[in-house]
């Protein structure tokens, strides 16, 4: 190698050194303190280039670091999810303050990249603006039609309690895994408001479609997809982006099949459910010439596919958390049916009865308190520059509410880590409401489902508490049921299964 050639590569390297310092210097600078604005910006730890602050965090458990970070760095803070940032909100009174109070700055959603490029800004989960203004709309006033609220809504739990209770004493007493049947009862509430009718629990379309729902919860969670939604270019590699597609391509070829049966049979004077509703709107625009209408197929498609998921995975999750509470703790478990056979006795549980069972109440109500079904909502962006708190927080941030600070706040819950039901009961033992319970979020993007998943889990778990004595295996003591969740799209219980002992 020449002089000159010596002399070129050592300048090239000083160039590329000076450039990479140059660069470093940008971004220490861009995630510093001060704002665009020279506001402050909420603190936080510092965070590495690309990882950002991703080595700091449990990434099984994410909201538990995020938790542990709130004690240091406040109720608003800034962390690094590799090159994105995001600004944490916890605590019940930052919580209603950014959601309720501020619900326009706080009220877009920031969809991940794998949510994003399945749902396409259609839907009512990821979407944003006036079609999701217009779906929620939608959504609201048919889940109001034809569930929240409606007799004839409660009739279909009580007679999806009748199904679900043969199934459990088919099982005879002998250990049974929760899971499967739970989901099925639970999911056939929301597929008879979308659809107009139920499915038998041995449909095998029925099955599949419930099946692959909760295969691709699962996978969305799973760190590979994590990695993509940070890294794209890494995470394009990987399988299980290949495995979502697959799965999201066989839930819509089977709801293009059942649109197709529903269009053929669709009767505009005889609403059967939710798609005829949508169909009969989408009739209309058409008519009308309305060619910006939102009641297209896509907002269908994606719309149900939210719903299933969402009305099958949550709910059924809480009760199954809450079937485990029951074994786990006998004692409450001796009240609960106390009051139940108090009040109800042989009876179907009616909703009306919910003001004469405190005890029963209290009980789910900390059941979907201590279970945390999801710890940090969906995350949100902030729709305009906002001064929050005293920190300036841009325009198009990533903003996480940590629901889980206010669900286990030391400052609003007595024992704040224990399933404890007289949180929500007073000193004479009625049922008493509480502000810093918000499993279901709050504001702009409260789940549009908490008034039927109440009314669910109302039926449903009085109902079963009335048939069955829920117990560990044999050889399995109350000590070593498991309470450690597992993590996924939601937080369910670890892999377990129960006795169903008849009563009656």
């Amino acid at each position: 190698m020449g002089v000159s050639e010596v002399v070129l590569q050592s300048a090239g390297s000083a160039t590329f050194l000076v450039a990479a310092l140059l660069l470093l210097l940008v971004y220490l600078v861009s995630t510093g303190s001060r704002g665009a604005r020279g506001g402050r910006e909420p603190p936080g730890p510092r965070p590495l280039p690309v990882l950002g602050n991703l080595l700091q965090l449990d990434l099984k458990r994410p909201y538990h670091s995020l938790l542990m970070l709130s004690k240091k760095y406040g109720s608003v803070f800034t962390v690094y999810m590799g090159p994105k940032k995001v600004v944490v909100l916890a605590g019940y009174k930052t919580l209603k303050e950014a959601l309720v109070n501020h619900a326009d700055e706080f009220g877009e959603r920031d969809p991940p990249l794998i949510a994003d490029e399945e749902n396409q800004g259609h839907g009512i989960v990821w979407a944003n603006g006036d079609s999701w203004k217009e779906m929620r709309r939608f959504t609201m006033m048919n889940l109001r039609a034809f569930g929240i609220g409606r007799k004839a809504c409660e009739d279909k739990i009580i007679e999806e309690c009748d199904f679900l209770t043969g199934m459990l004493k088919s099982v005879k007493g002998e250990p049974f895994d929760t899971t499967q049947a739970v989901n099925y009862a639970v999911s056939n509430i929301i597929v008879s408001i979308i659809y107009g009718s139920r499915f038998e629990y041995n449909d095998p379309r029925f099955v599949s479609m419930v099946q692959q729902t909760m295969k691709r919860l699962h996978i969305v969670a799973t760190a590979p997809i994590q990695i993509y939604n940070l890294f794209p270019v890494i995470g394009r590699w990987f399988g299980a982006r290949r495995e979502i597609q697959k799965v999201n391509g066989f839930i819509r070829k089977q709801n293009l099949e059942i649109f197709r049966h529903l269009k053929q049979t669709l009767n505009p004077q005889m609403c059967r459910g939710l798609v005829d509703a949508f169909l009969i709107e989408q009739q209309i625009s058409k008519d009308s010439g309305n060619a910006s209408s939102h009641y297209h197929d896509e907002n269908l498609m994606v719309t149900v596919h939210n719903l299933f998921a969402a009305g099958t995975e949550s709910t059924a999750s809480t009760l199954r958390w809450g079937l485990l509470f029951m074994a786990k703790y006998p004692d409450i478990q001796d009240r609960v049916q106390e009051e139940i056979s108090r009040v109800i006795g042989g009876r179907q549980v009616q909703v009306e009865d919910r003001r004469n069972l405190p005890f029963t109440d209290a009980v789910i109500h900390e059941t979907l308190r201590l279970a945390n079904i999801v710890p940090t909502a969906a995350p949100h962006r902030t729709s305009q520059d906002v001064t929050f708190q005293g920190y300036f927080i841009k325009k198009g941030t990533t903003v996480y509410p940590l629901l889980t600070s206010a669900l286990y706040d030391d400052n609003e819950w007595e024992k704040a880590h224990t399933f404890y039901p007289g949180h929500f009961l007073d000193k004479d033992g009625n049922f008493v409401k509480k502000d810093a319970f918000m499993p279901f979020s709050a504001g702009r993007r409260v789940c549009l489902g908490e008034g039927l998943a109440r009314v669910e889990l109302l039926i449903f778990f009085t109902t079963l508490l009335q048939h069955f004595r829920f117990t560990p295996p044999p050889g399995v003591s109350e000590d070593e049921l498991d309470l450690t969740p597992s993590v996924g799209f939601t937080l369910n219980p670890s892999p377990h299964k129960l006795c169903a002992v008849p009563l009656m």
